[in-house]
């Protein structure tokens, strides 16, 4: 039962629920699902796929959640970059490749949980996720230019996207851009609503005064909605006698929840079957890292929501892992956490993860009644809901605090950006990731000493005092180091061990080497603070590192050295 309770959290906040909790989590979840609805249309259009995908997306995942999720503000659905990263695989052979994304992801998330491989996301630093997310947002909204501004051509990459546009500005529609840029400046006007305003109602102030900080937070909450019903309304009115709208409209929205089948694992696309193994050719690395940029972005907003609490990364695996295998079955594009509808969530007072379920049911709603009302959306309207969303995605605040604390993180960054906005995002990671590890393997190569010279027992001493951890990569140069900057005749050197942790058999070697070569120049080498971990491997290389691996006061070392003119018979080492 313990461990039923464990990856069932379902189970271990359910017998406490109260009623009060359930009219706060119906709010939460209706005020997600303005969101999560006009969202989903808009990513499903990034996506390159038709927009009843993204509502398929916003359902299976908040159901699952439900059960196996275990921060009760995360909202699942689909997400921007991850709608992004299959952009260009469902261009070339249809839906069924997000389809089959969703089923591969879900289980190499759950696998990953499964064998507690988690740790796979700490290989993406701060400055690489800043780059990718950044490099993301502006491919994200440049590939929304061609329908803000009315051209009917498609453009995804960033540098295809200006190309397009600039190329067709005579095809420029002025009733979309108008649109468009309008819908903007509303949802930026809108979104500043926030700071006016709040949910709970405040005794300190007076009833109409709390009635405008509840009305001013609801319009910043549905925004998305609001700007997107607008637009539908002035299309529908605009429209002329034929019937057809100013603006660029989404069209006809299949009806009806889909049916619970399969995910694909062939298709047919202009009379050409594709079996499994050409569909995960057609993937590639994204295979790989569609799953890798779920779990950071789960993980990531769950525990900048968990107040605090101690996060359980393996279940979090699992219950997105879950929400993409069962979302498979009913169509869904791939998903993982969303840091805006989570925001939503925790803004609107959510109390468990059963707002999830009102979100789910609310989507499943709009698909069965709501479709045909969604033939009217100006895509310009989508366009500026996706453009204003990126806006505040790109991580501005990186540039600026990376160059005040350390400059040379900026690399990564700028790296991994400019891969991922010129290249593609999975290029942009894995040279992003590349680059920080040769920064990694630098550091561990030239570590920082400190070499302190005193004068102790009538003796000059220089104290060489690694700051970090020496590793193999550094022995040779700590040889190096001691050697240039210890080189009197007569003086005794002294390695502080006390930042050393475990050394393998390269340091150690290095060590017994040092021995020689400081003999060799008719001065003495003492080991001070070491570890019982370090001196035993120290030990095992060489022996005669024992008589000068000190356990006394350095004064007390040196006395000894001043009675004795050698230590022992020094043997070559090999």
């Amino acid at each position: 039962m313990d461990l039923a309770k464990k990856r069932i959290p379902l189970l271990q906040w359910a017998p406490r629920y109260k009623v009060s909790y359930f009219l706060k989590d119906c709010l939460a979840g209706f005020t997600v699902a303005l969101t999560e609805i006009p969202q989903g249309i808009a990513y499903a259009k990034v996506a390159g796929l038709d927009p009843v995908y993204g509502l398929y997306s916003g359902f299976m995942g908040c159901f699952m959640y439900f059960i196996f999720g275990s921060c009760k503000d995360l909202n699942i659905g689909p997400t921007s970059i991850l709608s992004l990263m299959i952009q260009a695989h469902v261009y070339n052979l249809g839906p069924d490749m997000a389809v089959l994304t969703t089923f591969t992801t879900g289980c190499i998330i759950f696998l990953l949980g499964l064998f507690n491989l988690g740790f796979v996301v700490e290989f993406f630093s701060y400055p690489v996720i800043a780059g990718f997310t950044s490099a993301g947002a502006l491919q994200i909204a440049c590939s929304q230019l061609n329908s803000l501004f009315g051209i009917e051509k498609k453009a995804s990459a960033f540098v295809e996207a200006w190309k397009v546009v600039f190329q067709n500005l005579n095809l420029i529609k002025w009733t979309d851009t108008t649109l468009g840029v309008l819908s903007i400046i509303f949802l930026m006007i809108l979104r500043e609503f926030k700071r006016f305003g709040s949910l709970k109602y405040r005794p300190e102030l007076s009833t109409g005064r709390n009635i405008f900080s509840i009305t001013a937070f609801m319009l910043f909450l549905s925004r998305n909605a609001l700007i997107v019903i607008i637009g539908t309304v002035l299309a529908y009115i605009l429209r002329d006698s034929d019937g057809k709208p100013p603006f660029a409209i989404t069209g006809k929205i299949s009806e009806g929840v889909p049916s619970f089948e399969l995910p694909p694992f062939s298709t047919v696309v202009n009379g050409t079957h594709y079996s499994f193994s050409d569909m995960t050719s057609e993937l590639g690395s994204t295979i790989i890292f569609a799953p890798l940029v779920a779990i950071l972005e789960t993980v990531a907003i769950a525990k900048a929501f968990a107040g605090g609490k101690t996060l359980d990364a393996t279940q979090e695996m699992f219950a997105v892992g879950a929400c993409n295998i069962m979302g498979s079955f009913v169509r869904s594009m791939p998903v993982t956490g969303s840091f805006t509808r989570t925001a939503v969530n925790n803004a609107s007072g959510v109390i468990t993860t059963f707002g999830g379920v009102i979100t789910g049911i609310l989507v499943i709603f709009a698909l069965t009644f709501l479709t045909s009302t969604f033939y009217y959306i100006p895509k310009a309207t989508l366009a500026s809901v996706v453009i204003c969303a990126m806006f505040y995605l790109f991580d501005f605040e990186a540039f600026v605090v990376l160059w005040r604390t350390k400059k040379s993180d900026l690399i990564p960054l700028l790296v991994t950006f400019l891969a991922g906005l010129f290249w593609s995002l999975e290029n942009g990671i894995l040279i992003g990731i590349s680059c920080n590890l040769l920064f990694v393997l630098y550091s561990s190569a030239r570590p920082k000493f400190y070499i302190e010279q005193q004068t102790c027992g009538g003796r000059c001493v220089y104290i060489v005092s690694p700051k970090t951890y020496v590793q193999f990569p550094a022995a040779e140069y700590l040889r190096k180091t001691v050697a240039e900057n210890c080189a009197i005749e007569g003086i005794v050197v002294v390695i502080n061990g006390k930042n050393i942790g475990n050394i393998d058999a390269t340091v150690a070697r290095s060590f017994a080497i040092l021995r020689q070569e400081v003999y060799k120049r008719n001065q003495r080498l003492l080991f001070i603070d070491l570890k019982p971990s370090v001196r035993e491997t120290l030990i095992k290389m060489d022996e005669y590192l024992a008589e000068i691996i000190v356990d006394s006061s350095l004064e007390e070392a040196i006395r000894k050295v001043n009675e004795s003119t050698d230590f022992s018979s020094l043997s070559s080492v090999t």
